[in-house]
């Protein structure tokens, strides 16, 4: 027994109906139809009330009839077909999507019952009066539904190489290769954006005759790259063609292409600018597209590696870091090669690095992005990485040792004269602001705000989210305690620590006086007794209170 391949012909053509999946997808044909006739214009025309649909172009027009309902059969010639591949689908649809057909070219005409063609019926193919017949080709589809054709007609042309006119009125094609600068590249023509000013992006669009078969989520169109594919390598599948054939590949190739297209203009501005205009332009190019090896001979560095400390460290999780800025002008090498200017890395402030932090401050080091240059460069040889070296810390003439109770954080406070950090062979004194080191926080003689809470915690939950009244509440309690260990007024000192205790809300102890005696006792020791109006201790058998802790 031998079997072999056959096909049910009205089966296929009962079921094609259902492969079409885009409605419009008849005047994506219809348009592409015209292009390959060589039509240098194309009026569409809908009524959405009648629901009549005409499509006119100015091309070679239609000599065999017999083309239009012939299923996957190519009618056009040698070239074409060698050209862009075609698959013998492109009038279908309009059979599908309409009750009746009406195609003019020169001085022929057909009328075509829709429902009697599919169903094979013989259709008459007349020649109209010398007055009627037309240049080029006209299709008049009646019965088709077609909502909002002006918006997604004006989309479906976006990169068509045709001028098209509907209603009437031009569209404008803004994606169109004859619309862009290009560049010519083994997968077709290429226009990248921001060859100009270096806004580049890494969305495109792709076309493939004239049609978008790749595009982005979102993006505004004056900030995409546009490729318009070689159609002899490149195939968009059956039947709306609006998606290539193995995309996952194509698009890998087609970034490829991208990547050696910016190379290309990369290398031809490097010769053309100066090496400080190219790297201000282009440094961000170079670092999207993986470049950066063009710098490595360059002497001028991207100022958006640089960065001095100009506030105070503290931690952020979400990105603010208004305690460092971007520097005005990158140093030079020679700068950097003779040790005046030196370039630090070092990771997002943490209660781990605080103290590197405050040296690179002191000492005015400039913190670099040494991964946005290529490992070969030359300044990697000069970047001092303060994370891989210990930090010491000190306190100077330590005055005294206690804890913070605060809200979120509960660290050792240690108040001094001064903090001491030895990095390496490096030192540095801090006098004004406070130092987080190990989960202590060192308090020298300069510092009353509480903001070095922030350089020990980011405040911020395990959602993500800033707990602010927090961070308040433990500033405000470290600026507290920082006042009252350093006041010199031991009636002031009390009485701002009873005041936050509310005594007045306790009846019991309305009108009663009392001694108080501090530094007795287990450190931090006191002893407090209840005294009577003259001013003696009341006795134990009286009734009264001596308590010592």
């Amino acid at each position: 027994m031998q079997i072999q391949v056959r096909i049910n012909e009205e089966g296929a053509l009962r079921n094609q109906r259902y492969a079409f999946t885009n409605r419009f997808t008849l005047v994506s044909e219809l348009l592409q139809n015209a292009r390959r006739a060589g039509a240098t214009c194309i009026e569409i025309h809908y009524d959405a009330a009648t629901q009549v649909l005409s499509v006119h172009d100015d091309g070679c027009g239609l000599e065999d009839f017999q083309k239009l309902l012939s299923f996957h059969e190519s009618g056009w010639d040698a070239a074409t077909a060698a050209e862009e591949r075609p698959f013998g689908v492109g009038f279908s649809k309009c059979l599908y999507a309409a009750t009746r057909c009406v195609v003019t070219s020169g001085g022929q005409r057909v009328d075509i019952d829709t429902e009697a063609a599919l169903a094979r019926a013989l259709i008459t193919v007349e020649q109209v009066p010398e007055c009627e017949a037309i240049n080029g080709t006209r299709v008049e589809l009646h019965g088709v539904d077609l909502p909002d054709l002006g918006t997604r007609v004006e989309e479906l042309c976006l990169g068509f190489p045709v001028a098209v006119l509907f209603n009437g009125q031009p569209l404008k094609r803004p994606l169109a290769e004859g619309h862009l600068a290009t560049q010519a590249s083994p997968i077709g023509a290429v226009h990248l954006a921001g060859t100009l000013d270096g806004k580049y992006s890494h969305e495109t669009m792709v076309f493939l005759q004239g049609f978008c078969v790749l595009k982005p989520t979102y993006c505004l169109r004056d900030e995409l790259n546009v490729v318009h594919l070689d159609s002899r390598q490149f195939m968009a599948r059956l039947p709306d063609r609006d998606k290539l054939i193995d995309e996952d590949v194509q698009r890998k190739r087609i970034d490829a292409e991208l990547k050696a297209c910016w190379r290309n203009t990369l290398e031809i501005a490097r010769t053309r600018l100066s090496p400080e205009r190219f790297v201000e332009t282009y440094y961000s190019v170079m670092r999207g597209w993986g470049q950066l090896d063009l710098l490595n001979d360059m002497d001028v560095l991207p100022t958006e590696l640089c960065d001095a400390i100009v506030g105070y460290p503290i931690q952020d999780d979400h990105g603010s870091r208004d305690f460092v800025q971007q520097v005005a002008a990158a140093p030079t090498r020679s700068e950097i090669e003779s040790g005046a200017v030196r370039l630090v890395a070092l990771d997002c402030v943490g209660d781990d690095n605080g103290a590197r932090w405050m040296l690179a401050r002191s000492k005015g080091y400039l913190v670099f992005d040494w991964i946005g240059l290529h490992h070969d460069h030359w300044a990697q040889r000069h970047v001092r990485f303060l994370e891989e070296e210990r930090a010491h810390v000190e306190a100077v003439e330590e005055r005294v040792r206690t804890a913070l109770e605060g809200r979120w954080v509960w660290p050792d406070v240690i108040l001094c004269e001064a903090v001491r950090i030895r990095v390496g062979k490096d030192e540095a004194v801090i006098i004004d602001d406070g130092v987080c080191h190990d989960g202590t926080l060192y308090i020298p003689a300069g510092e009353n705000t509480g903001t070095p809470v922030q350089q020990l915690s980011s405040f911020t939950d395990e959602h993500d989210q800033f707990l602010d009244a927090d961070c308040d509440a433990d500033r405000d309690a470290l600026a507290d305690l920082i006042r009252r260990l350093r006041s010199v007024d031991p009636v002031q000192t009390l009485d701002s620590l009873l005041q936050d205790l509310r005594l007045g809300k306790y009846p019991l102890l309305h009108g009663k006086i009392f001694q108080l005696t501090v530094g007795v006792g287990a450190s931090p020791g006191h002893s407090i007794e209840l005294l009577e109006a003259d001013g003696l201790a009341v006795s134990a058998e009286s009734g009264g209170l001596h308590a010592r802790s």
